[in-house]
């Protein structure tokens, strides 16, 4: 009768552990570093929103009052990035599923396996990068920021009026500080609507 016991217990931890094990290969992964660079990035895109609103606002109000025979529509300067933002979104999930397809085939030898986690693993690297440049670009007094980094290669849009070579250089500086192996990085500058 203990004997018994003994083994439905030791079967219904194993079975747990199985059923655990599982779990944490198949979940997606989300750690400290991506939840706290999303969270940075919602509270900047926030204000980001409030001063466009505020700047929407003024110049409606002034255009109002300049022009009666019609009604100006403003669009938040952080609109355009946004959508092009969740194209790259949904460009990467897709990719990341594949990897993570990948990852679960048994039939794969372990090196490709290897391969396709360290794809994964490079991919969020790579979106929390973007994530703190465009922050950190916002905070030097942009309305929005759009980084997209390709390799060595990065490309940096920045909704501003202000288009120096200053400006630029400034911003070169930040994306070579945050991506060290950076080689090709273009900056554009889109006049604000």
């Amino acid at each position: 009768m203990l004997l018994k016991k003994q083994t439905v217990w030791l079967l219904t931890m194993l079975s747990l552990v199985v059923v655990l094990s599982v779990y944490y290969l198949t979940a997606p992964e989300e750690n400290a570093a991506d939840m706290t660079a999303t969270e940075q990035m919602e509270k900047e895109e926030n204000k980001a929103e409030n001063k466009a609103e505020t700047k929407g606002e003024n110049k409606s109000e002034k255009e109002t009052s300049k022009n009666t025979e019609g009604s100006s529509v403003t669009i938040a300067s952080g609109d355009e990035f946004e959508s092009l933002r969740m194209q790259i979104e949904d460009e990467r999930a897709k990719l990341n599923e594949e990897l993570t397809a990948k990852m679960g085939n048994t039939e794969l030898s372990a090196e490709e396996r290897d391969e396709a986690y360290a794809k994964i693993e490079q991919l969020s690297e790579t979106k929390v990068k973007e994530n703190i440049i465009e922050n950190l670009i916002v905070a030097m007094d942009y309305n929005a920021a759009l980084v997209r980094v390709d390799g060595t290669d990065v490309k940096v849009s920045v909704k501003a009026d202000k288009q120096t070579k200053t400006e630029a250089n400034n911003i070169i500086r930040l994306v070579r500080k945050e991506v060290s192996d950076a080689q090709n990085v273009v900056v554009d500058f889109q006049p604000e609507k």
